[in-house]
């Protein structure tokens, strides 16, 4: 059984993405975007995403479509819909997600927006295939 308490490890470690597991069908990872930071536009054709805010405030963008989001917030992405998640409030934005099926290398830690970035373009950030 895998058990995490996501407010002590969302105070243990302020990476941007950080996968906490991954599994045959979906994977766990919590980010903490900073201060004025934000996730970046993106569409994942293949996978679904639910976001879980756990402390932080920002701006939800999914197809067009914007709300604000706050601690115990949940937004369902959607395969193939535009997203981006915004910081607007002082403190970082701390959220966990579930992706289905994973869209991260197992075990992979990225300290900023940047070195995610670079991660990918790179293919240094592939799920495990089957």
């Amino acid at each position: 059984m895998e058990h995490f308490t996501i407010a002590k490890v969302a105070e243990e470690h302020d990476d941007f993405r950080r996968v906490l597991w991954t599994g045959e069908h979906t994977q766990l990872v919590i980010m903490t975007i900073p201060a004025g930071g934000e996730i970046g536009e993106e569409v994942h054709e293949e996978n679904d995403q639910i976001l879980t805010f756990v402390s932080g405030v920002g701006e939800a963008t999914v197809s067009g479509q914007k709300r604000k989001v706050a601690a115990g917030d949940l937004v369902v992405v959607p395969a193939g819909k535009k997203h981006n998640f915004v910081n607007t409030g002082p403190n970082p934005l701390v959220l966990y997600t579930v992706y289905g099926p994973a869209d991260h290398a197992d075990g992979a830690v990225h300290r900023t927006k940047e070195e995610a970035d670079a991660a990918e373009e790179s293919g240094k950030d592939e799920p495990p295939t089957s």
